[in-house]
């Protein structure tokens, strides 16, 4: 079945070999169904538009003014999401109809944040008024106890006084009355007072600075409030102390109304007679209970009205973004000398022709244009972009590909064989089946609440995670499959598929040697026989094993690579390339190494003794010497020899013929040029531009597309790759094939040295597994202890999660990864292409720039 498009409909099956076949078309818009084409295409999601005015600036763009407008309404919606979550309100989905008129929802939006703001600025001043009113209660009750006690104070003096008969004062005399400075009678004073609240963090320092700045002429009192006070200014929880100062004369007054701004020491107004300050404090607390009950209702109206924003903020801001996406691609298009139609050229794929033409169709129709837009195919030479269709299993492994490097337009693509190769590669250094049944519950937890875990916003290291589940998924289930091989359960071996074939003759050769290991039944049909496992023959055999293994697998994916450059070269119809690059490569690779593979298979398969590396050394060194004891079939040395000279013959074959043939071509297209202006006629010149700029391009490997007809209206425009334009050179041509032929040469060493990296790697997993299982796990087991054995069990558990399947995870990950981007895709795999960006709206996002 084909793919789903993004706008609906069906795609053809993908071809993920090769790339979409592209094509640049025109669109001639008539100005009043402008909006609405670009607004169906997007839907479409099949149509990459080209900036047609580059050259101005966003400021100078027709539609500059309607991105701006729609600028603005995002700022509303933004501002709306903002007050939500302050308020706990969430969005939700409405499915009633709203108006999608975008004059009407700006119109709305305005008044919305009128009145929402509005709202605020009221609330805002009234939880003032109301937190001012709850500081000045604070102060009224405990500056009231400061001028109780005083008052009590007073009293017993008086008593005190008429006892002695040394005072005359009343009960009724104020506690701050005119007093007469000693020394001077003339001169009465009058103390004056300040309360109000001071942070208490302040509040040490705030006395210390009242005392020096008076000089010690003021009376400071304190005392802590016991809750957080919300301050009237910040809106913050503080807490405060209470204080009264009392001071003599103005001078002392200014200085301490300084000093309080600086501390942010709220003071508040305050009567000395205690009478009014009872009724003060029944006076706020009647303020407080109305202003309690207006900014509660204030806040269950703002509830609301956010509550009913958002039932259609998602409408809303989906219709916004669409809206500016669209004035923005608008903005692409070029206008008309005569101002009646937009003219847009992008770049589409071959099978999306009549979805566009439809689309087009449509949006005639609906705006109720008398014209419909046309679409004409553009012939060029400029490359098209890149577009593979994937799903959500093959678009990680596309992914890979592409941080290495975009494919180019219709070039081979890796991708293909990487859905198998990648994970198998892992699994060759990851091989224990233990380990791969807990990779494959981590994926398969993913891959279940796929559903879910796609609609949240997930932290960066479990989005990148989730994101490659099914690769960790493939990776899982190799795991498990070379576990097998290896027959490793964390480390132990076990008895899966049949008895182990060898018994021991005695006691001994259990843990000696295999010396005494007698075969007593059938081979073991799969993998590792269990027995080879904890006998010191099991670590020689396995480094000949995996080491073989990783020559085997490093070869034929090195073949696979080149088989890749021919499918290249056949494709572009490149002969030059097919016979002085593909050939000779196959050549001087297989007759080395894939000789030394076939060695490899024919002692496993005979069970010859036989010295692989004195073979393949003596092999260069006496190449006519006998092979002795190290031969393995009849006839090697002869095999050998020639082996050598097809080894030899290829490096000057890939060299040498290709520089010339070039040479040749290109003194053959300049005496075609030379007979085509002696005949051509003036009108013919555009094709014999095309004919040069094709001609120099297959030298280039960057021709795509056929040369059309002399009397087709060509635009020739600048390459991607700009190599097929230049001058052809020849000392430049050869050194280049020189340097690519020394680094073939040294690559195929170096890269088959490199796969032995498998080899490594799988080694260290395995020997990490067993010294956790042996060191930390049955060396816990060994104390028969219960402590001991719980607290082993732990570090074994984190010991395997942290290093073996996260950090061996990691690694193996990363070392798969440059098998692939290095041995593998160096051998054909150009990637200097660029990728192909749709306008859709589904793929538009709230952190779009563009938005």
């Amino acid at each position: 079945m084909g793919e789903v498009a993004p706008g609906g409909g069906c795609l053809p099956p993908m071809d993920l070999f090769r790339s979409e076949p592209m094509q640049l078309i025109q669109l001639i818009i008539p100005i009043e169904s402008a909006h609405r084409t670009v607004s169906y295409l997007g839907d479409l999601g099949l149509l990459q538009f080209k900036d047609l005015n580059s050259e101005k600036s966003p400021f100078q763009r027709t539609y500059a003014a309607q991105i701006k407008r729609c600028g603005e309404m995002a700022r509303k919606l933004r501002f709306f999401k903002e007050q939500m979550i302050k308020a706990g309100v969430s969005p939700k989905g409405s499915t009633t109809e709203f108006d999608a008129n975008i004059d009407n929802i700006e119109i709305k939006l305005a008044e919305i944040e009128s009145e929402l703001s509005e709202m605020n600025a009221n609330g805002e001043k009234l939880q003032r008024t109301y937190n001012e009113l709850v500081e000045y209660k604070l102060v009224l009750q405990k500056a009231g106890d400061f001028f109780h006690s005083a008052q009590s104070r007073a009293v017993e003096q008086q008593r005190e006084y008429e006892s002695r008969h040394l005072s005359g004062e009343s009960m009724e005399t104020p506690l701050l009355q005119d007093q007469e400075l000693p020394g001077d009678s003339s001169k009465p004073v009058k103390l004056g007072f300040l309360a109000g609240l001071v942070p208490r963090e302040k509040s040490v320092a705030f006395e210390r600075i009242l005392f020096r700045a008076t000089r010690g002429n003021v009376f400071l009192r304190q005392t802590a409030v016991e809750n957080p006070v919300t301050d009237p200014v910040s809106g913050e929880k503080t807490e405060k102390n209470v204080f009264v100062v009392f001071y003599a004369g103005e001078k002392v007054k200014g200085k301490i109304l300084k000093i309080c701004d600086a501390f942010g020491a709220n003071r508040y107004p305050f009567a000395e007679e205690l009478g009014k300050q009872a009724q003060m404090i029944s006076e706020v607390s009647g303020k407080l209970a109305e202003l309690k009950t207006t900014i509660d209702a204030g806040l269950l109206h703002r509830v609301n009205l956010l509550q009913n924003i958002g039932t259609q903020y998602e409408q809303w801001n989906l219709l916004v973004r669409k809206e500016k996406s669209i004035h923005h691609t608008l903005n692409m298009l070029s206008l008309d000398v005569t101002k009646k139609c937009l003219v847009a050229e992008g770049w589409s794929p071959v099978f999306a022709t009549k979805q566009v033409q439809d689309a087009l169709k449509r949006a005639a129709k609906d705006s109720n244009s008398q014209v419909s837009a046309i679409l004409q195919v553009l012939h060029t030479r400029e490359s098209p972009p890149t577009y593979f269709r994937t799903n959500k299993f093959t678009s990680p492994y596309q992914g890979i590909i592409d941080s290495y490097g975009v494919a180019k337009y219709q070039e081979a693509n890796p991708t293909v064989f990487t859905v198998v190769t990648f994970p198998f590669l892992f699994a060759v250094m990851f091989g224990d089946w233990g380990h791969g049944i807990c990779l494959l519950l981590a994926a398969l937890y993913f891959i279940v609440r796929e559903k879910k875990l796609s609609s949240q916003k997930l932290d960066d290291i479990t989005e990148m995670t989730f994101g490659g589940r099914y690769i960790i998924f493939m990776m899982a289930l190799f795991s498990i499959y070379t576990g097998f091989i290896y027959n490793e359960f964390f480390s132990v071996p076990f008895p899966l598929f049949a008895p182990s074939a060898y018994e021991c003759r005695d006691l001994s050769c259990r843990d000696s040697t295999t010396i005494g290991l007698i075969k007593t039944g059938p081979t073991y049909p799969f993998g590792l026989d269990p027995v080879w496992h904890g006998t010191r023959s099991e670590l020689p055999f396995l480094n000949s094993l995996k080491m073989k293994m990783s020559i085997l697998l490093g070869v034929a994916q090195m073949n696979l690579g080149i088989i890749m450059s021919y499918c290249n070269a056949r494709f572009f119809k490149n002969s030059v390339n097919v016979w002085f690059q593909f050939i000779p490569q196959m050549i001087f690779l297989n007759s080395l190494f894939g000789y030394l593979s076939l060695l490899i298979i024919v002692k496993w398969c005979t069970g010859s003794q036989a010295d692989l590396y004195h073979v393949m050394i003596y092999m260069f060194l006496s190449p006519t010497d006998d092979l002795g004891e190290n031969q393995l079939f009849a006839g090697q040395k002869n095999l050998q020899l020639v082996l050598l000279l097809l080894a030899g013959v290829a490096v000057p074959w890939m060299l040498l013929p290709k520089p010339f043939i070039l040479k040749k071509q290109h003194e053959a297209v300049c005496l075609l040029l030379l007979s085509e202006f002696s005949i051509c006629s003036f009108r013919n010149i555009h094709f014999v531009l095309d004919l040069i700029v094709m001609l120099l391009q297959r030298h280039g490997d960057e021709s795509y597309a056929p040369l059309p007809n002399t009397e087709e209206s060509l635009q020739v425009e600048s390459n991607h790759d700009s190599h097929g334009h230049e001058e052809f050179e020849f000392s430049e041509i050869f050194v280049h094939q020189l340097i690519h032929t020394i680094e073939f040469v040294l690559g195929a060493v170096s890269n088959t040295a490199s796969y032995l990296r498998l080899w490594a790697l799988s080694l260290a997993h395995s020997e990490l597994s067993s010294v956790f299982y042996e060191k930390v796990l049955m060396l816990a087991w060994g104390y028969n202890n219960v402590i001991i054995l719980i607290v082993g069990l732990i570090v074994f558990i984190f010991a395997t999660v942290g290093v073996l399947l996260v950090m061996e995870t990691l690694s193996a990950f990363l070392h798969a990864l440059r098998l692939h981007w290095v041995e593998y895709q160096n051998k054909f795999y150009e990637g200097d292409g660029y990728l192909f960006h749709p306008f859709s709206f589904s793929l538009l996002d709230e952190e779009d720039d563009v938005l």
